[in-house]
């Protein structure tokens, strides 16, 4: 209870009369008065509850056995005698805590099971004990009193822990434990190991005797020799690592991913003998002018995953070319039935880049596998695969019509490859990029081409001579994923992942044009295909939230914007004939029209 400290000679009644009350009341540990000051007692205040603190009464009585019976204050730091176990582990005396969980106060709790903290036992002794449970299943408890687990074990290892063992008891076991595994032909390892005098595992006779540690010190009696299955097993990986190193990286075990086509049309020639490839004898651009889509007409579902790229047949427009991201190439009809025509399967891993040849019978594609497949169109058949064990970002074939055997692929290895497909032999690299290379597109009649790269830099290059004719790189210039000429083939529309497109002329100088400027998409981060309308009048993007975005190519002003799809609208094309309509794929699997 309080007391508080009165001076002055009261009455005896405040005391109860007591002397014997008054000696108490003023505790043991009072100081004497001075004959100067008036005799001091302590009285209890009359307005404060009573109160008990146990605390204080263990705190005093440390050493008595009292204090080994009373519970310890959980909110107590130190505790100034060594309490048993149980004492430290019983359970918080008085009624529970009416909004714990699990008995533990929200304020108290520092981990999803309640309240812990740092016990009081040394790193080492703690593995020891731990370890020694773990092996023979006993050990000690926190307060060292009494041992937990199999007892019987216990007394037959004296109460050993792991850590203690004699290193002849650790022999003797390491014996008993290869005799059980080898049955008979152990009993001559065990006599020799449960003697004081055990042969020296690592002894050269030993060795001799038993050869089945090459490691334990060279010697010439030892043999390494494979086992068949061993043989067999090396024989087959050094298989499998020739076939990867070739470029015909497997699904999940490395075996040779095969090349296989579907065709999902009724039948692949109509009555006259046509093939399903040949463009309708009607198609024809219907008006001069374009203009910009406003509905959604069809959609394209069959990818699995997202679609990285579209491609319209050329010059015709009527099937439409898709890469997926997973791993599949299809191609779908755009005029009549609107269905996937056919599924072409090579690569093992997500199609980056396709690219139709001028006549369109044939297509190349680009995957993460490393490969670059020429395919037939028609057939679905693979003509050629192309690798260099790099990853190829993006494919074009040469657009003259006398070098269509051409093939330039841009690597992750900062190079411009150049294959002649008949003999497949890389005839040219251009290797001046300090990033990985994004972009092909040939300008000045295909005599020249200009690529941009993960550098922040275009370069442009004359076909063949693999030094940079002209090098633009600028401190406010960002990386350029996508690149697409103008149709009057006098500039080039860049998607800097900046927020903006930005206009190149073609011509000897290739300037930036500051006056043309599209912006208000969002790209950052995004390797969004830029585009223009057949007749250049529009510029066309898709956007990192699924929107395409439609400029004027005079004024630089928003037309309009359209959202397409869940996800990154990553690609979009203007169709070649149709003047008012336009594909877009994005990586919510989906190609819309």
């Amino acid at each position: 209870m309080d007391l508080l400290p009165i001076y002055g000679d009261d009455s005896e009644d405040d005391a109860g009369g007591d002397p014997k009350r008054r000696e108490e009341a003023a505790g043991p540990s009072s100081a004497p008065s001075s004959p100067e000051s008036p005799p001091r007692r302590l009285l209890p205040a009359k307005s404060s509850a009573p109160k008990v603190d146990d605390t204080a009464l263990a705190l005093a009585q440390a050493g008595s056995n009292l204090a080994l019976h009373r519970p310890i204050d959980p909110s107590q730091h130190i505790v100034p005698f060594n309490p048993t176990y149980d004492q430290l582990w019983a359970p918080i005396y008085g009624p529970a805590h009416p909004y714990a969980k699990d008995g533990v106060p929200q304020g108290l709790r520092n981990h999803k099971l309640g309240f812990v903290e740092d016990a009081s036992i040394q790193p080492f002794l703690f593995d020891e004990q731990y370890n020694t449970y773990q092996k023979l299943g006993y050990a000690t408890d926190p307060s060292g009193q009494s041992i937990v687990g199999d007892l019987d074990t216990m007394e037959r290892n004296n109460a050993l822990s792991v850590y203690n063992i004699p290193q002849q008891e650790q022999k003797r076991r390491r014996l008993e434990l290869k005799k059980s595994l080898q049955g008979e032909d152990g009993e001559e390892e065990e006599e020799a190991g449960t003697g004081a005098e055990a042969a020296n595992p690592a002894s050269e006779e030993w060795l001799l005797k038993n050869r089945k540690s090459p490691w334990a010190g060279k010697t010439e009696g030892v043999q390494t020799e494979l086992t068949e299955e061993q043989k067999k097993y090396a024989e087959e990986y050094a298989q499998k690592k020739a076939e990867k190193e070739k470029g015909g990286e497997g699904k999940d075990k490395g075996e040779h991913y095969v090349d296989k086509s579907t065709f999902h049309g009724k039948e692949e020639r109509d009555y006259q003998g046509r093939s399903w490839i040949a463009p309708p004898k009607d198609v024809k651009a219907t008006n001069d002018h374009c203009y910009i889509p406003k509905r959604l007409i069809h959609t394209w579902s069959g990818h699995t995953k997202g679609v990285a790229a579209i491609r319209f047949f050329p010059k015709s427009g009527h099937l439409i070319l898709s890469a997926g991201m997973d791993s599949k190439v299809k191609i779908w009809d755009v005029f009549n039935s609107r269905k996937c025509m056919r599924t072409y399967m090579g690569h093992s891993k997500a199609v980056r880049d396709i690219s139709f040849s001028n006549d369109g019978s044939k297509f190349l594609s680009a995957g993460y596998d490393k490969n670059i497949k020429y395919w037939d169109t028609e057939t679905g058949k693979v003509i050629s695969t192309f690798s260099t064990g790099k990853i190829p970002y993006v494919v074009k074939l040469n657009p003259d019509e006398d070098k269509q055997n051409i093939l330039l692929a841009g690597m992750s290895d900062k190079k411009i490859v150049q294959w002649d497909m008949n003999s497949g032999q890389i005839t040219q690299e251009y290797d001046q990029h300090l990033g990985a290379v994004n972009t092909i597109t040939f300008v000045d009649n295909n005599r020249r081409f200009v690529t941009s790269s993960d550098d922040k830099s275009l370069r442009v290059w004359e076909f063949g001579i693999p030094v940079v004719i002209k090098y633009i790189s600028e401190p406010h210039m960002h990386s350029m994923p996508s690149i697409t000429l103008h149709p009057n083939s006098n500039w080039l529309a860049a998607q800097s992942l900046d927020n903006q497109i930005l206009i190149y002329s073609t011509k000897e100088r290739f300037q930036l044009n500051k006056k043309k400027r599209f912006a208000g998409h969002i790209v950052s981060g995004y390797a969004c295909q830029v585009n223009f309308s057949p007749d250049g009048r529009f510029v066309m993007s898709g956007d990192g939230e699924g929107k395409c975005w439609f400029w004027d190519w005079k004024s630089c002003k928003v037309f309009r914007t359209m959202k397409c799809h869940e996800s990154v609208c990553i690609g979009c094309q203007w169709h070649p004939l149709e003047q008012s309509k336009v594909a877009t794929c994005g990586w919510d699997g989906m190609i819309k029209y």
